[in-house]
């Protein structure tokens, strides 16, 4: 039983030896619990009860399971305050964001009032706050410019180049509306199939640096808005190249008016915004500097008449109420299947890593399928109502969660106040200048350009997933958000595939005193065990770096098996050629001296008897003394040998010390053969042990050069053992028929250790006795038949 001293932090455990079978009957696998065929999981699953179907439309509609129980007294009141304090952002950023999906600023009121209303029944995030979002609106209207660009729809005015602004509006409508409904069935499909870890492909990395691209981008398309001037529309790679080429040229042109108005606001904006993040433990809530900016705005463009005397844009007509809910358009879907699959993955990314982030610091649990259900329901419905693709915003979602907000409660009385504003006073901000709400894009970006602080980090700790953020942030501008999302996520996976082809490869020696087998080229203290290779992978084996596996395990062990297979059939013709010859003079040699010997009369029976007992009795002797328990050395305990700690002085396994044994044995036999292998076998390598402890799945391919290995190994009389295997890795390889009579199950141990004992006590008892026997040297044919039948017998 284990011994633990926890003021020395050592601890000493007793155990036999185990391979995998014997650990099977120690450890009673699979005999005291039963699984479900098939045929009855299946039939469990369409299996109806009262309270399975109560358990499925709570874990479907999580709402019917909170809200009944939901603390009034505890929650009111900061869900109260949340919920208006994230209606303040909702307006603006809602006015602000909606121009970047190409559509007119009231779409995006709607959209941050009814995807919010769903989420609430259907979302498990108790902080997050769905609506507008700067990146989804931007690859929104990537897709909306590229489907219904201004071209399209040139009139006939006095110039011949009058856009029809109506007819172009209504069908962005249309086109924003059907993608956020085929975004939705994207996310609900891949809910229904358990598919919510999509999102880990996406690695932390690239979602942070494509984030940081798209605000790049959306910054690009504010220029035109706080410069005044109307640069021409571009799509496809390289655009926002052309775009910025284009703003440059026109520059010339730019409205002074409009220019001091963005000064200002964002002057204010910073300003403001800088003073609150300062004092932001005393303030109640943030400073509403948006909603006030755009009041004021309004009022000061409404009776200062700027719009008509300094021809500054304004957001222009707002009708009041809400729009009777439409189909989408579904014949438009062919050519939005890719833009809303994007949309789908980078939108659920966003919000489960927010989700996720404030789930874990308020201690409650979010489901990864029903996120993608709710944003699913959300973007769907949605989309019936004029509404384009939604997502969790950062900084609505700190709002709500540092101004008190509990539970998703705060969504309601944030559409509340939402409603009265699309119904009552959206009209009112017919006046306010586009140039304010660029201002307040822009500055609402600075989140997501704080991101470029992950380069020195990355470069310090990761080189590879810096080349991941320098590709997706470079490939994200230069080929816009669909293509550069598709090139960044194949550049990630490649980067994943050659790491996993590319893994470490060591020879593991015993850190003494310890069970501990490390890499002897990282820790100086881990030795090599003499006669003994253990070789580890630091990645599963797989057909994707099967062969180099083999080829590592070459180089590291030093043993070529071509080289020492070729040496090994060439030397094994010969042997057997010589032995031939041998055995013939062997024979004729024998029978001439038991004649003359015995004609001679100079051996009598009783002499050839005492003879054979005498041998019989110092074999006996030899293996009686082999099998006597051993002790350590003072200084290192007691108990049962532990042959992998300390070596017996008297057992050696090199050939140097192996008595008369080295004059007939495996140099001798090697000597004229091939020098690489004459070179192992003089290194005194007998034994490889494979540590699989790394490996958690076998495929075809693993499974066939493992069974090269052992047949190579086994051919040039090289031991060779597994070690470390998983319960599951066990059972794949047993499926695949790998352990067979030359491939035993006693191959396999629980740990290297066990495999480091088994080895040393058989090469032990081996050397021992080839050192004694191999100096004992009968003449009768008859002695010598009996002399090896009875060494088998001790054995």
């Amino acid at each position: 039983c284990p011994y633990t001293d926890m003021d020395k932090k050592e601890y000493v455990v007793h155990r036999e030896v185990l391979d995998d079978e014997r650990l099977d009957e120690v450890a009673q696998k699979g005999t005291w619990s039963t699984q479900l065929t098939i045929a009855e999981r299946v039939k469990e699953s369409f299996r109806c009860s009262v309270s399975r179907l109560k358990l499925m439309v709570l874990s479907w509609v999580p709402v019917l399971s909170w809200l009944p129980h939901y603390p009034v007294k505890e929650n009111i009141m900061g869900d109260l305050i949340s919920g208006c304090s994230v209606a303040i952002m909702h307006l603006p950023q809602g006015l602000a964001y909606a121009p970047l999906a190409g559509l007119r600023p009231v779409f995006g009121l709607y959209t941050s009032f009814y995807p919010v209303l769903i989420y609430f029944i259907f979302g498990t995030s108790r902080h997050i706050s769905i609506g507008t979002f700067a990146v989804v609106s931007m690859m929104v209207g990537s897709v909306v410019e590229r489907l219904a660009p201004d071209a399209n729809f040139i009139g006939n005015g006095t110039n011949g180049t009058n856009v029809n602004t109506d007819a172009r509006d209504a069908y962005r409508v249309q086109i924003a509306s059907s993608l956020a409904v085929l975004t939705g069935i994207f996310q609900i499909l891949l809910g229904v199939v358990k598919f919510g870890f999509v999102v880990n492909y996406l690695s932390e990395p690239l979602v942070r640096a494509y984030t940081t691209g798209s605000a790049f981008l959306v910054c690009v398309s504010q220029l035109k808005y706080i410069f005044g001037i109307t640069p021409s529309q571009f799509s496809g790679p390289l655009s926002v190249i052309y775009t910025l080429v284009d703003i440059c040229q026109l520059l010339p042109k730019t409205k002074v008016p409009e220019l001091l108005v963005s000064v200002v606001a964002l002057t204010i904006l910073i300003a403001i915004k800088g003073i609150s993040a300062y004092y932001r433990q005393k303030l109640p809530l943030p400073i509403p500097i948006e909603l006030f900016l755009i009041v004021a705005a309004t009022l000061a463009t409404h009776f200062g008449g700027l719009n008509s005397k300094y021809d500054i844009g304004v957001v222009g007509q707002i009708p009041s109420g809400l729009e009777a809910p439409s189909a989408p358009d579904a014949t438009l879907f062919t050519q939005l299947i890719g833009d809303a699959f994007a949309v789908a993955v980078v939108s659920y990314t966003i919000s489960i890593s927010l989700a996720k982030t404030f789930a874990l610091k308020h201690g409650y649990k979010v489901e990864n399928n029903q996120e993608l259900l709710a944003l699913g329901l959300s973007n769907t419905v949605g989309g019936f109502f004029q509404c384009y693709s939604v997502t969790a915003s950062l900084s609505r979602t700190l709002v709500q969660e540092s101004t008190g907000g509990k539970t998703q409660v705060a969504g309601i009385f944030s559409s509340i106040i939402l409603l009265i504003a699309i119904l009552q006073i959206g009209s009112f901000f017919e006046d306010l200048p586009m140039a304010i709400l660029a201002a307040i894009v822009v500055v609402n970006l600075k989140g997501m350009f704080m991101q470029f602080v992950d380069l020195p980090m990355l470069w310090r700790t990761n080189k590879v997933d810096l080349l991941v953020w320098l590709v997706t942030f470079i490939s994200t501008i230069l080929l816009n958000l669909d293509l550069g999302l598709a090139v960044s996520v194949g550049f990630a996976i490649i980067t994943l595939i050659l790491r996993i082809q590319r893994p470490h490869y060591s020879i593991l020696g015993l850190l003494s005193g310890t069970d501990l087998y490390l890499d002897i080229e990282t820790y100086k203290e881990a030795k090599e065990i003499p006669g003994i290779k253990i070789f580890r992978s630091s990645a599963s084996i797989n057909y994707t770096n099967a062969e180099m596996y083999v080829d590592a395990l070459q180089e590291k062990s030093g043993i070529d098996f071509g080289k020492l297979l070729s040496a090994h059939k060439k030397q094994e013709a010969e042997l057997k050629q010589k032995q031939d010859i041998e055995k013939n003079e062997a024979e004729k040699e024998a029978k001439n001296q038991v004649f003359g010997q015995v004609s001679s009369g100079i051996f009598t029976l009783n002499e050839i008897t005492e003879e054979k007992r005498g041998l019989t009795r110092q074999i006996r002797d030899i293996v009686s003394d082999f099998s006597l328990t051993e002790r350590f050395p003072s200084g290192l305990g007691t108990g049962r040998v532990n042959w992998a700690f300390q070596h017996d002085p008297t057992i050696s396994i090199s050939d140097s010390d192996m008595g008369c044994h080295g004059d007939d044995g495996i140099n001798q036999t090697l000597s004229d053969g091939d020098e690489e292998q004459g070179r192992v076998f003089r290194q005194g390598t007998h034994s490889i042990i494979l540590d699989m402890s790394t490996t958690s799945f076998v495929d075809t391919v693993t499974v066939n050069t493992l069974k090269n290995i052992f047949s190579d190994l086994e051919q040039i009389n090289l031991d060779i053992y597994l070690a470390g295997c998983q319960v599951c890795v066990v059972k794949q390889l047993e499926t695949a028929g790998f352990f067979s009579e030359f491939i035993p199950k006693s191959k396999l141990f629980v740990t290297v250790h066990d495999a480091v004992l088994h080895v040393r006590k058989k090469h032990s008892r081996t050397d021992l006795l080839s050192v004694n026997l191999s100096c004992i040297r009968p003449t009768d044919p008859e002695f010598a038949l009996n002399f090896l039948t009875e060494v088998k017998l001790l054995q």
